[in-house]
């Protein structure tokens, strides 16, 4: 298995720039964290806090397609360099901020701008590799570690984010955050032999955004029911480990998702599947839904643990899955705009899981949120079956076996 993955990395030396993609996305499980856990220290105000929190996250996921269309025309380098750039002042500014106490509406500002700067720095390194891999089977378990490393940075990002929060300044985990944007944003960008090519841009050619294409629509549709199932899956856990007197426990909980998920990710990526793409997605939809439905018969910690760990297992795999067809249905010109609305969708989905499944709980406690994620399990497959019929003609026939690396 480990052969399949160094074969990849080594080819073109592309373990650099996916190194950097790491170093690049720990931000993304560490700034909303952080911000709430320095907001909240400083103002005493938990309101305050998610609403700066919410307000960085809502903007990022309206401007990150805008961004991607800007690359796909004008390249990372040119359009990434200075967006970045703004988002580290921007976060440092904020940091400056809430430290200084500056009078609360002040902090929306910052939080604003390096939402809008962030982007999507997972399209942008999956991006990579469609240019750099060709044969069939070699882009499959490139997502699929991509997808292994997006689990590995919500593992570490969050105990990062709380251990040094409360251990030595809350507002270390934003400090990691700027450090590790500046840091990898810069490894990531000097790589420019992967970098994709510039599409010359052709006046005549359909200029409406890739979220059109009915394929995308129903890939951009069912992530936002698997966001809401994250969403759902973080209030309720907490909820779920107070009602049982160990809150602590939460935490844990939701790693365990993230640790399957991971095992799966690097299992699913080593082998070539022989039925089509569209077909495991759909098996993959569906045992998700079913995961996500024996939550509520979960009795305590442990039978909890059993059920987030097993259903941990369905969701990289799924997600390497979309991640193929969005390749296989959308032109290179607009590959990381497409690959961007998933990252959008997700989290479209996870602000309203948690919107949902807060009132949930506290009508009828943490059940109302575990019942939160298995509606929005079904409804994903429910959004999967009605886009079935063009999921099915917009993506290719099943991949053929794996060949070796040039």
């Amino acid at each position: 298995m480990l052969g399949t993955y160094l074969d990849i990395l080594r080819y073109r030396q592309s373990w650099k720039f996916s190194a950097a993609g790491l170093i690049l996305r720990m931000p993304m499980s560490m700034v909303g964290l952080s911000t709430i856990l320095m907001v909240r220290a400083e103002y005493g105000n938990y309101t305050l806090a998610g609403a700066v929190s919410a307000v960085a996250i809502i903007v990022m996921a309206l401007c990150a397609p805008i961004l991607a269309r800007q690359v796909d025309r004008h390249g990372q380098l040119r359009v990434m360099g200075p967006a970045w750039t703004i988002s580290v002042l921007s976060m440092s500014a904020l940091v400056a901020a809430v430290i200084m106490h500056a009078p609360a509406w002040t902090l929306f500002i910052p939080a604003a701008l390096a939402g809008a700067t962030w982007g999507a720095p997972g399209a942008l390194v999956r991006s990579r590799w469609s240019t750099i891999l060709h044969k069939p089977g070699q882009l499959q378990t490139a997502y699929a570690l991509e997808s292994a490393v997006d689990e590995f940075v919500y593992i570490v990002g969050p105990v990062l984010a709380t251990v040094l929060g409360t251990a030595v300044h809350p507002a270390t985990g934003l400090i990691i955050s700027i450090a590790s944007l500046a840091v990898g944003g810069a490894l990531f960008l000097s790589r420019r032999d992967s970098e994709p090519a510039i599409i010359p841009y052709d006046p005549s050619a359909p200029r409406e955004s890739v979220i059109r294409k009915p394929v995308v629509l129903v890939m951009a549709a069912t992530y936002i029911g698997m966001g809401t199932t994250f969403g759902a899956m973080e209030v309720s856990m907490v909820s779920f480990t107070e009602e049982l007197g160990t809150p602590a426990l939460g935490g844990i909980l939701l790693s365990l998702f993230s640790i399957g998920s991971l095992t799966a990710a690097l299992v699913y990526g080593a082998r070539t599947w022989r039925r089509p793409t569209w077909q495991l997605f759909v098996i993959g939809v569906i045992a998700m839904a079913i995961g996500m439905s024996l939550f509520p018969l979960a009795f305590n910690v442990w039978t909890m643990a059993i059920v987030i760990l097993i259903t941990g297992l369905t969701c990289a795999p799924t997600m390497t899955n979309v991640n193929v067809i969005i390749q296989q249905s959308v032109s290179p010109a607009k590959l990381t705009e497409g690959l961007t609305w998933m990252s959008t969708s997700i989290s479209l989905g996870v602000s309203l899981g948690t919107a949902v499944a807060g009132p949930a709980i506290d009508a009828i406690g943490a059940r109302g949120g575990l019942f939160t994620m298995a509606g929005a399990g079904w409804a994903m497959v429910l959004f999967m079956l009605i886009g079935l019929p063009a999921l099915r003609k917009g993506t290719t026939a099943a991949p053929t076996p794996e060949l070796p690396l040039d």
